[in-house]
């Protein structure tokens, strides 16, 4: 067999590969049992049908077809390791010569990944948002922790906002009950404004007992966006009193003597949040830096298979959630051409991100132990909620575990990368990340980080860039086009 790599573009090939008939013949031989197999020819036993009579029978040139269909992945393959082409996703094969006794011709173009010149990653610059608490953020929290401990006490008045309410709602449209959008004895806090537009408004003002009619519209369920009038009644109204802001309030609400210690406790905390976001950012920042120096041509392929695959992603979220495309893009406060922008752009960048930090693990010679997937996998199980044995067999069973070694290989060249950039925050102060809690992989890879604190976003790429290279090696799945 012989075969050759034109290329197509940065990120494009055909292959164009040569098959003597010779090579083709055992794969003939195999049509011939699987299609004696198949057809029913009185005076023959299935599978006992000599080749001269499927000749007659089915035709010869049926036979040549399967054996072709069958032997195009092997061939394909093969072609692949001879010219050592890296490829992503499926290739398009057309037969483009073939005569019964005469080599076999075809063509194969495929995406492949681009070569990078990658930049020098040494002491990337990265900026990070000052850790500074100011006493407007010390407030806020005390004020939650003061809310926590609040009592709610029954006042015959009329209803203001920040009351606490007991309703009864009954919804209607064109005269007909709607009974998901009604209910009785329902609390609710005046000012939420997370049940109906216009429910805040139309109890303000209302007492015990006294009821008003609005119109609404429903965010979601089969009426989302229609108009429906809403009837609301009062049964109680209960006032929120908080408790005076003292040391009594800080030995109740705290382990604290005083309010003063309760005070710098939670500016200690905030200062600590802030710092480990300090860290977050650095992580997502330092990515930002490298992209931005390196020119990564993106397959649009493997574009067009991963904005699909988010899009269906978030199709199927939105529908657990009752909300059409529409309706989230307004809850945005976008339009949906901006939501699919954005669904483009974050694609791109994902890929180009894996395309890079798959070269620097190439560059850096990392590896992949079975303490890191043991460590992935125990990640993997804490976020999506199932046990380390289920997650395994999963992956196993969906032949995964090509996708889960190249996230370990990515999260280590993204702690890399962490690891020695110039980090500072906006003052100019140098930031330690250790001194964060963000632990980066030493510079031979050899430690593993969490991806929680060191986090590669997953693709739809990914999964496929592990299947191709499974691809590679037994060419199974390739479809050919005569």
């Amino acid at each position: 067999m012989k075969s050759a790599v034109e290329t197509l573009g940065p990120t494009r090939v055909r292959l164009t590969v040569e098959v003597p008939f010779d090579d083709l013949k055992p794969s003939v031989d195999a049509a011939y049992k699987k299609v004696a197999q198949q057809v029913r020819i009185r005076g023959f036993r299935p599978g006992k049908v000599p080749p001269r009579i499927l000749d007659q029978q089915v035709g010869r040139g049926t036979i040549l077809q399967e054996a072709i269909q069958e032997a195009l992945p092997q061939f394909y393959g093969q072609a692949i390791r001879d010219n050592e082409v890296q490829v992503l996703g499926h290739p398009e094969l057309e037969v483009t010569e073939f005569n019964d006794g005469d080599e076999l011709k075809f063509t194969a173009e495929v995406d492949v990944r681009p070569e990078l010149e990658l930049p020098d990653y040494e002491g990337l610059p990265v900026t990070v948002d000052d850790a500074v608490v100011g006493d407007e953020e010390v407030n806020e929290q005390v004020d939650g922790l003061r809310e926590r401990f609040a009592v709610l006490t029954g006042v015959q008045r009329p209803v203001e906002t920040g009351d606490y309410v007991m309703i009864d709602i009954k919804s209607s449209a064109d005269g007909e009950e709607i009974d998901a959008a009604s209910a009785t004895g329902l609390s609710y806090e005046v000012g939420s404004n997370y049940l109906a537009p216009g429910l805040d408004e139309a109890l303000v003002g209302l007492s015990e007992g006294e009821s008003k009619t609005f119109t609404t519209s429903l965010a979601a369920g089969p009426r989302a966006g229609d108009d429906i009038d809403m009837t609301v009644t009062v049964r109680s109204v209960k006032a929120k009193e908080l408790p005076e802001l003292d040391d009594d309030f800080a030995q109740t609400a705290s382990e604290f003597d005083t309010l003063a210690e309760l005070r710098d406790d939670v500016r200690q905390r905030l200062e600590r949040v802030h710092r480990l976001q300090q860290g977050l950012q650095a992580r997502d920042r330092v990515l930002e830096v490298l992209l931005e120096r390196v020119e990564v041509p993106v397959p649009e392929h493997v574009l067009g298979d991963e904005v699909a695959w988010r899009k269906q992603s978030m199709q199927r979220q939105l529908e657990q959630a009752g909300l059409t495309e529409e309706a989230y893009a307004e809850a945005e406060g976008k339009s949906v051409e901006d939501i699919e922008k954005e669904i483009d752009d974050n694609a791109r960048q994902a890929i180009k991100a894996q395309f890079v930090l798959d070269a620097i693990a190439a560059k850096e010679e990392f590896g992949v132990t079975e303490t890191d997937l043991t460590e992935q996998i125990m990640q993997r199980s804490r976020q999506s909620g199932v046990t380390p044995e289920q997650l395994v067999g999963q992956i196993m069973q969906s032949g995964q575990l090509g996708a889960l070694a190249g996230e370990v290989l990515r999260t280590k060249a993204l702690a890399l990368i962490l690891e020695h950039a110039k980090i500072t925050d906006e003052s100019g102060n140098e930031i330690d990340l250790e001194a964060l809690d963000i632990p980066g992989a030493s510079s031979d890879g050899a430690e593993t980080v969490e991806i929680a604190e060191v986090e590669v976003e997953e693709t739809a790429y990914a999964e496929d860039d592990a299947s191709d290279a499974e691809t590679q090696e037994d060419a199974e799945t390739a479809t050919p086009t005569a």
